[in-house]
C-alpha cells in the first residue's frame, strides 16, 4: 500500500505542474476577459433562465435547465465542500481558500464556455441519441482529425468518474460520527459492509438512468444545499466575534503562506498554496474539468448560450457560497488548530465544537446525502465516457467498475484516492480546455447573436 501510495502521488504531483496551472486559470482568464467579463454581466438573466422563464418542452434534449444545474452540482457540491475544503485548510491553512475563490471566479467563464459548446456540437452515440460534452465538443466542433483527444478524455472521464473520494470520506465519516463513538470496532469487515450498502442504494438510482437521476438530485440538492446553509450559519452566529478576524486572514495569509506544508513550487510556499488553493477549487466546482458539460449537454434547449449562463452559476453556489461557508465553520471553531485529522473529520470536529453532543450527527445528514447524490451523478457521466469508447450498447458494463470502485474506496487510504482523482482530473482537464480556447471565437459569436435576438425581443434582464 505505501509503493500504491507513492507511485499515485507522484502520478499527481507530475500531473498538476506548471502547464496545467497555466491551462486552467490562464486559460479562464482568457476565457473571461474575451468575453468582456460576462459572468458578472449576465448574471441577473443567467438566474431567469435558471428559473424556467424561457423554458420549452419542444426543444431538443433530455431534462430542464434546473435538473441539469442540479444533476451538475449533485457532483460538485459534495465531499469537495466537505472534504476537500477541510483538506485544503489542514495543509495550507487559511489562504488556501483565497485562491479556490479565484479558481471559482474564473471557472465561471470556463463553465460558461464548456457548457455553450456542448450544446452547440451535441453528437450522437451508438444509437443515435443526442449526446453531449467534452468529447463531442471536440469531435463535432474540432473535427475527426481531433478525436484521439475526445477519447483521451473519455478514458480519463471514466476514472475520474468513480466515486472514490465520495465513498471513502462518506465511510469516514461514518466510522467517526456513528461506530467508533457508541464501541463499534473499525476494520475492514465493518468498511465492506458500509460499501456493500452504498453499492445496493446506488444501483437502484444509476440502473435508472439519466431521467431518474436528475429527478432525485432536483428534490436533493436544492434541500441538501438549505440545510448545510443554515447549519453553518448557526455555526458562524454562535462565533460571530471570530468571522471578521479569519475572513481577514484568509485575505492575508493568501499572499504570505505563513500556514502551508509541504515542497515549494515555482520558487517557493506561496506558489505551493496557488497550487493547492487551484486544485482544491477545481475538485471543488470542476470548472474547466469537463464533467459538468456532460449534464449540461442533455439539457432541452435551442440555445446554448442559455444553458452556459445556467452552468456558470455552478461555481457560485457551490465555492463561493458552500466551500466558504465551511472553511469558516473550521476557522472560527479553531478546530484547524488543534484536530490532527483533515478531510471530513476536521470538518466534524468544528461541527461538534459548535454544537456538543449533536452538530456531529446534524453534520452525518448532509455528508451522506452530499455523498449519494453524488454517487448518481457520477455514474452517469462515466457511462457516457464509456459509451463514446466503446458504444452505447457496451455502456452498462461501467456500472461493474462503478460499483468495484466503491469497494476498493471505502477499504482504501483517503491520502490515495484524492491523489488519484487530482491525477486523473489533470489528464481531463487538458483535453476540455485545450478544445474550449480553440473553439472560444464560435462560442463568442453565438453570445453576440443571443444578445441581438434579446435585444430584438426586448427579453434582455
Amino acid at each position: 500500500m505505501d509503493e500504491l501510495d507513492h507511485i499515485i502521488s507522484e502520478f499527481s504531483s507530475k500531473a498538476w505542474g506548471l502547464p496545467l496551472l497555466v491551462l486552467l486559470i490562464g486559460g479562464g482568464l482568457y476565457l473571461l476577459i474575451r468575453s468582456q467579463f460576462l459572468p458578472f454581466r449576465f448574471f441577473g438573466h443567467a438566474i431567469q433562465v435558471l428559473r424556467g422563464k424561457y423554458d420549452n418542452p419542444n426543444d431538443p434534449g433530455e431534462i430542464s435547465h434546473f435538473k441539469a444545474l442540479t444533476t451538475a452540482l449533485s457532483s460538485t457540491i459534495g465531499m469537495g465542500n466537505i472534504a476537500g475544503v477541510a483538506l485544503a485548510i489542514s495543509v495550507g491553512g487559511p489562504g488556501a481558500m483565497f485562491w479556490m475563490w479565484i479558481s471559482a471566479i474564473v471557472g465561471m467563464s470556463t463553465k460558461f464556455f464548456t457548457s455553450t459548446l456542448a450544446i452547440m456540437y451535441r453528437g450522437k452515440d451508438s444509437n443515435g441519441d443526442l449526446q453531449g460534452g467534452p468529447m463531442y465538443f471536440i469531435t463535432e466542433g474540432l473535427g475527426k482529425n481531433w478525436k484521439p483527444l475526445a477519447i483521451m478524455f473519455s478514458v480519463f472521464g471514466m476514472l475520474g468518474a468513480l466515486p472514490v473520494v465520495n465513498v471513502n470520506q462518506l465511510k469516514q465519516a461514518i466510522n467517526d460520527i456513528i461506530l467508533i463513538p457508541v464501541g463499534v470496532e473499525v476494520s475492514f469487515t465493518s468498511n465492506l459492509i458500509i460499501a456493500i450498502v452504498l453499492v445496493l442504494i446506488t444501483s437502484i438510482v444509476i440502473l435508472g438512468g439519466l431521467k431518474r437521476i436528475s429527478n432525485i438530485a432536483s428534490k436533493m440538492v436544492p434541500s441538501m444545499v438549505v440545510m448545510y446553509f443554515i447549519l453553518v450559519l448557526i455555526i458562524l452566529a454562535i462565533n460571530y466575534t471570530e468571522v471578521p478576524k479569519y475572513l481577514l486572514l484568509i485575505f492575508t495569509d493568501a499572499f504570505e503562506a505563513n500556514y502551508i506544508e509541504g515542497d515549494k513550487v515555482l520558487g517557493g510556499m506561496l506558489g505551493a498554496l496557488v497550487l493547492l488553493g487551484i486544485k482544491r477549487g477545481a475538485f471543488s466546482n470542476e470548472a474547466g474539468i469537463g464533467t459538468a458539460p456532460m449534464a449540461h449537454g442533455a439539457a432541452k434547449t435551442n440555445e446554448p448560450v442559455r444553458e452556459g449562463l445556467v452552468a456558470m452559476l455552478g461555481p457560485v453556489i457551490d465555492t463561493l457560497i458552500v466551500c466558504t461557508l465551511t472553511a469558516l465553520a473550521i476557522l472560527v471553531t479553531g478546530v484547524w488548530k488543534t484536530t490532527s485529522g483533515s478531510g471530513v473529520t476536521l470538518t466534524a470536529s468544528a461541527f461538534q465544537d459548535a454544537m456538543p453532543g449533536f452538530g456531529q450527527y446534524l453534520l452525518m445528514i448532509c455528508v451522506f446525502i452530499f455523498s449519494i447524490s453524488s454517487l448518481f451523478s457520477y455514474a452517469y457521466y462515466g457511462k457516457k465516457c464509456m459509451s463514446f469508447i466503446a458504444g452505447a450498447h457496451n455502456k452498462h458494463y461501467y456500472n461493474y467498475l462503478y460499483i468495484l470502485s466503491i469497494i476498493l474506496a471505502a477499504t482504501t487510504d483517503f491520502k490515495v484516492m484524492i491523489n488519484f482523482i487530482d491525477g486523473v482530473f489533470a489528464f481531463m482537464a487538458f483535453p476540455t480546455m485545450l478544445a474550449t480556447i480553440l473553439l472560444a471565437p464560435k462560442v463568442l459569436k453565438e453570445l453576440n447573436r443571443y444578445i441581438e435576438h434579446l435585444k430584438s425581443n426586448k427579453t434582455y434582464d
